[in-house]
């Protein structure tokens, strides 16, 4: 039993010592190939997993990115779309007026934040609460320029703050009273302004009138010159300004999404959509 014992001693010791040297090689092994580092394949993979990562991420993250801004700017519109409704009720429906022709005071996004009148030194009854912030659209490259210079990423639709005058200053259409729109819910209030206008309060309202007939051919152009049509892409814009979306404000105070490839179908039908529909037109 005495010779068993000590030969399962021995032989357990054996066991340990193989192990340790095992274990010791192992151990130079990895401590020698640590020193030398990855290999060249190694690396090339590492980098090409990364890289494939990067393209599928990238886009997603970009998309939800336009995603956030565009929410952000459909909250602005809809915050100056319920302040026009307080402003055209106190107002007996009148719309505010535009800078183009009034001190920049009078601009109607000023109108509604209360702004001070320098010349009587009032201020006016504020109806768009952080007027600073509304005003700007997240996506504006010039939004900084914009507020320092007190102007604004949107701006309203000729049709419904300026009327038609004829050459004497007589009315020959007039659709700036919100009481007297037939379809609130169908009437553009407001666009987002084309990123290449200027900084100013005097850009303020569109010239909607000159898109359509009698200019064929030519709508799209002009409705770029005033809206920026594809304000909400991912990427580099197209030619024709078709990759990518813009936002309208209706009278009620809703707001529409609207595809820039459709809306330039929407334009070249000649189908005048900045005109308030069976709204009120005054002639001589």
């Amino acid at each position: 039993m005495k010779v068993v014992a000590l030969d399962y001693l021995c032989g357990c010791a054996e066991m340990r010592h193989r192990l340790m040297l095992s274990s010791s090689r192992g151990m130079r092994e990895i401590v020698m190939r640590s020193r030398q580092g990855f290999t060249l394949i190694e690396v090339l993979v590492v980098v090409a997993i990364i890289a494939l990562l990067i393209a599928i991420l990238l886009p997603s993250l970009a998309g939800a990115r336009m995603a956030a801004r565009r929410a952000v700017s459909g909250s602005n519109l809809r915050q100056i779309g319920l302040a026009l409704q307080m402003y055209t009720h106190d107002n007996r429906g009148r719309m505010p007026q535009s800078a183009h022709s009034n001190p920049q005071w009078e601009s109607w996004v000023f109108s509604l934040g209360g702004a001070l009148n320098p010349q009587t030194g009032r201020r006016a009854r504020s109806y768009l609460g952080g007027v600073d912030e509304v005003r700007i659209c997240p996506a504006d490259p010039k939004g900084a320029e914009r507020l320092a210079n007190q102007g604004t990423s949107y701006t309203l639709n000729e049709y419904v703050v300026v009327p038609k005058r004829d050459p004497f200053g007589g009315i020959l259409e007039d659709y700036t009273n919100a009481h007297q729109w037939r379809r609130p819910a169908e009437t553009i209030t407001t666009f987002i302004l084309a990123n290449h206008r200027g900084t100013g309060p005097s850009e303020d309202h569109t010239h909607s009138r000159s898109w359509f007939p009698p200019y064929p051919g030519e709508t799209w152009d002009k409705i770029r010159r005033d809206v920026q049509v594809d304000q909400f892409r991912v990427g580099s814009p197209v030619v024709d300004n078709t990759k990518g979306s813009t936002l309208f404000l209706y009278g009620d105070a809703h707001v529409e999404r609207w595809n820039a490839q459709v809306l330039k179908e929407r334009a070249e039908s000649e189908f005048d959509f900045a005109r308030p529909p069976g709204g009120r037109q005054n002639s001589p």
